[in-house]
């Protein structure tokens, strides 16, 4: 009995070592939607999948998707895979109902190594509210030359007639920064490359894009939020190889080399063309695991 129990032990031991791992699988999985959002590449919640360029950028918590960035975290309402978009909020951001005003919005600041991968839409205008006169906005801008102007079409000529302005006693002053700066100064994200409260010396800002070109009256038919672009750099055909053939787009440890992941096993290429060596080291792992649970059988019995 002594021996049929080491023989036994041995291998039951033996027989999980040689076990496919079924571990591996879930761990190559890409979780796929936060809530009601689809996460798709080059998105990605877990370390590992999608794109290099966006990794550790969205964070699923309690079924709510958030977008963090240098400047801040931001709720993500809606990710536009057609137009490459995303809608983001930020809880501190005016909107025409309310002023918020303090310096506690985030604004839109990205990291330097992502900013060839994220810009605010060139339809989305930040208009910056409470700026003071030392202001950057406003040096170097004589005259009428002010970064302060209409983005397609919205601007703070009419977000003024906003209801919360009348909360907070709006004073209207001249148009150029000789008769002092204005309350509220709009202006593309391009003009300013970065959305920096602190460094603007602004109290608040506000945010609005357009989905199409039909005019609306006023800022209150406006939409509210932080429209970006995300662009994928470089030739993508390796992913699209990846998932032609059944595998999920990721990354290796390194953070910048692509991967293909194909279930138990990753490629540099696509899951078709794994290396003869993956496929042989699965294949024999496979038949020791059948030969030891044989094995484990027949000598059961023997002993019985």
């Amino acid at each position: 009995m002594t021996l049929l129990f080491v023989l036994t032990v041995c291998l039951s031991f033996l027989a999980l070592l040689a076990t496919p791992s079924f571990a591996t699988n879930q761990a190559n999985s890409c979780r796929s939607y936060c809530g009601n959002i689809t996460i798709d590449y080059p998105f990605s919640l877990d370390y590992g999948c999608g794109h290099p360029g966006f990794r550790d950028l969205l964070f699923c918590m309690n079924d709510v998707l958030m977008f963090h960035i240098s400047s801040g975290s931001y709720r993500v309402l809606d990710i536009d895979y057609a137009y490459q978009a995303l809608t983001l909020h930020d809880p501190h951001m005016s909107t025409c109902d309310t002023i918020v005003l303090g310096g506690r919005g985030n604004g839109f600041t990205v990291e330097q190594w992502r900013a060839p991968y994220f810009n605010p839409t060139p339809d989305n205008v930040f208009m910056l509210i409470g700026c003071s006169a030392e202001s950057p906005l406003f040096q170097g801008f004589p005259g009428k030359h002010l970064p302060c102007r209409n983005v397609s079409g919205m601007g703070c000529e009419d977000y003024y007639d906003c209801p919360a302005w009348s909360l907070i006693g709006h004073k209207k002053v001249g148009p150029v920064y000789g008769s002092g700066p204005p309350e509220c100064c709009a202006v593309a994200f391009e003009a300013i490359k970065a959305i920096n409260l602190s460094k603007l010396q602004c109290e608040g800002y506000s945010s609005a894009y357009s989905l199409a070109p039909l005019r609306v009256d006023g800022a209150g038919g406006w939409s509210y939020g932080i429209r970006v672009k995300y662009s994928v750099q470089g030739n993508d055909e390796f992913c699209r190889a990846c998932e032609a053939t059944g595998g999920a787009c990721g990354f290796g440890t390194d953070g910048v080399k692509q991967l293909c992941m194909c279930g138990s096993f990753n490629s540099t290429t696509n899951c078709d063309s794994a290396s003869l060596e993956t496929r042989d080291i699965q294949h024999f792992a496979y038949q020791l695991h059948v030969n030891a649970t044989f094995v484990l059988a027949y000598t059961t019995t023997l002993f019985a």
